[in-house]
Parts: structure tokens; C-alpha cells; sequence
């Protein structure tokens, strides 16, 4: 497997990959097409595809948060679920020195359970703290979400680098304007 980093939304492999990733995360949970392709280019920002041969499997889209590669969003075809292919991507970029954090909803139900046991098989382990992912679209409130990392819990003090860096780069374009004062 490997892995393709998207920087371009007229590649014609956006269209599939954006189609995933509409379908496999709920409409409080992603940006607009607008706001995706916008952060193609960012800094630190990586719209990966996850391919075997010509072949598309699923996307990875991390950040590189410090010393943390922050996995914002994670998706494998539906067709291809269970195959080992989401365990091989988490292990590549594993491999590539960084520490992994990303979230999931609480494990509330047969789904949400499976998919901690999945991080858990993987080698991620849920942290403690009280954690709401900021909203990424009006209208909507935060949610909460489980912290989960490799290799072990994230200290307090990197919990709150995270947030901070979640906050002020990834939904930085997620902000509301500050309406002007009347």
C-alpha cells in the first residue's frame, strides 16, 4: 500500500476520495467541499490517499501537529472494510517517527465499541481528559470526543498543546467572522 498526498482539487482522484469521506463522517464532523479542497495547500496538511497499484482504498488526512501527527479524518471503502487495510495505513505512519492522536465518539454502542477495539488492536489507548472537538460548520455545537493515542497516554500538558492546536490551525477556518460591533 501506499500512500498519495492529494495537493491538488482538480486531480480527478478528489472527486472519489471526497465521496468517501462524505459518506463515511456525519455533516457536523467535516468541512465543506469549498473548505476541503481550500486546505489542500495548507502547512502541514496532508489529503493522503490510500492506494493499491491504481487501485483507491480509503483516505488519511493528518496533520503534522509538533511531535504528534494529529489523524483528523480516517476512511476505508466500505467494500474493503476489514481487510486490514486501515491497520497497515496507522502503522505506516506510525513508522514515520511521530506519535499518533486521533479521535472517536464514544464507545455508546456495538459501533462506536467496535471501532475503539479496532485502535485498541492497533496499538492506540484512550486518554482521560474531557475533550470537545470544535464544531466545523454553523449551526452546529461541538462534540465530544475520546482522545486516543499510540504508544501509550498523552501528559496533561501535551493534551493541552493538542487542543490548542486543533483550535488555532486545524478549525482555524472554521471560525465564525466576529460580527462587527454596532
Amino acid at each position: 500500500m501506499t500512500r498519495y498526498t492529494l495537493t491538488d482539487p482538480k486531480d480527478a482522484r478528489f472527486a472519489p476520495a471526497f465521496a468517501l469521506y462524505e459518506q463515511s463522517f456525519p455533516i457536523h464532523e467535516r468541512r465543506t467541499k469549498q473548505a476541503q479542497q481550500a486546505r489542500l495547500g495548507c502547512p502541514g496538511y496532508h489529503f493522503d490517499l490510500l492506494m493499491e497499484k491504481d487501485s483507491f482504498q480509503g483516505i488519511l488526512l493528518w496533520w503534522e501537529a509538533g511531535p504528534l501527527c494529529y489523524v483528523e479524518h480516517f476512511a476505508i471503502a466500505p467494500q474493503l472494510r476489514g481487510t486490514g487495510i486501515g491497520t497497515r495505513a496507522l502503522e505506516q505512519l506510525r513508522e514515520e517517527g511521530r506519535r499518533v492522536l486521533l479521535e472517536i465518539d464514544p464507545p455508546v454502542d456495538e459501533v462506536s465499541r467496535r471501532r475503539q477495539r479496532f485502535y485498541e488492536k492497533a496499538g492506540f489507548c484512550a486518554n482521560p481528559f474531557h475533550h470537545i472537538h470544535p464544531p466545523y460548520r454553523r449551526g452546529f455545537s461541538g462534540h465530544a470526543l475520546v482522545v486516543m493515542t499510540s504508544s501509550g497516554l498523552v501528559t496533561p500538558a501535551e493534551y493541552q498543546d493538542f487542543a490548542r492546536y486543533l483550535d488555532q490551525v486545524v478549525m482555524s477556518d472554521c471560525k465564525p467572522p466576529l460580527e462587527e460591533n454596532r
